[in-house]
C-alpha cells in the first residue's frame, strides 16, 4: 500500500501519529530564534533596571520641590510606576540565567551616567519646565524606543515573559509621556520659555546620542544590537 500519511482504521481513516508535524499551528507564524542571546538580553535588562531606578529617584526627589501642585501630584504617581518597572526587571534577571541581578544593574556606559546628572541638575523651584522636558521629551521617549525595539526583536517563544513585562511597561510609558507633554505645554507660555525648553532638550539629546540610548549603542538596532540566540 502506498504511504499516504494516514492509516486504515476500523472506524475509518485516522491521521498517522508518526507523521512529522510543523512546530506551530498553521495560524501561528512565530519564529523560535530572537535577535538576542541570553547574555545580551540580561545586559539590556540590567541597563533598563538601572535607568528606571534613576528615573524613580529623580521624580521622587522633585515631588518635594516643585511648586506647582498639579505637577507635584502627577510626578508622585509616575515615580512609583518606574519603581515597579525596576522591580519587574529585577525579578526577570535571575529567570534568564543564574546571574547576579545586582551585578547586572548598571548604566550602559559613562555617557548614560552623565545624562542622568544633566537631567537631574535643574533643582530650583522655577525650573519645572527643565525638569519635565528632561523626563518627558527626552528620557521617556528613549525608553519607549528601546523597549519597542526589544519587544519586536526578541524571541516570541523563549522570551515570552520579557515580552509580557515590556507590554505592561510600555503602556505606562506611553501614558506618562502624554501626561508629561500636556504638563509641559500648560507651563510654556512665552517665547523665552520655548527657548529654555529647547535648549535643555538639545543638551540632553546630545548626551543621549553619545550614550547610544538607554541600553547603549544598538538600543534600537544597528551596531551593538546583539547576536541571534
Amino acid at each position: 500500500m502506498p504511504c499516504t500519511g494516514v492509516r486504515p482504521h476500523l472506524g475509518g481513516i485516522v491521521a498517522d501519529p508518526y507523521k512529522p508535524r510543523a512546530p506551530f499551528a498553521p495560524w501561528d507564524r512565530r519564529e523560535l530564534p530572537g535577535l538576542f542571546d541570553v547574555e545580551e538580553s540580561a545586559r539590556r535588562i540590567g541597563n533598563y533596571k538601572w535607568a528606571e531606578m534613576k528615573l524613580f529617584e529623580a521624580l521622587g526627589g522633585w515631588v518635594a520641590t516643585v511648586p506647582e501642585l498639579d505637577v507635584k501630584m502627577r510626578l508622585g504617581t509616575h515615580c512609583y510606576k518606574h519603581a515597579w518597572h525596576a522591580e519587574l526587571w529585577h525579578k526577570r534577571l535571575p529567570e534568564l540565567r543564574e546571574m547576579n541581578p545586582e551585578r547586572l544593574t548598571q548604566p550602559a556606559n559613562d555617557a548614560m551616567v552623565r545624562f542622568i546628572e544633566a537631567m537631574t541638575e535643574p533643582e530650583a523651584p522655577e525650573q519645572t519646565i527643565e525638569k519635565l522636558v528632561g523626563v518627558y521629551r527626552v528620557f521617556i521617549p528613549h525608553f519607549i524606543a528601546a523597549y519597542t525595539f526589544h519587544k519586536n526583536n526578541t524571541s516570541q517563544i523563549t522570551d515570552a515573559p520579557t515580552i509580557r513585562s515590556l507590554q505592561f511597561i510600555l503602556q505606562d510609558e506611553f501614558d506618562d509621556w502624554r501626561d508629561g507633554e500636556m504638563l509641559i505645554q500648560s507651563l510654556i507660555e512665552t517665547p523665552e520659555e520655548v527657548d529654555r525648553a529647547a535648549a535643555h532638550q538639545t543638551r540632553l539629546e546630545k548626551l543621549m546620542i553619545e550614550a547610544g540610548g538607554i541600553a547603549g549603542p544598538g538600543s534600537i538596532g544597528g551596531a551593538g544590537a546583539g547576536g541571534a540566540s
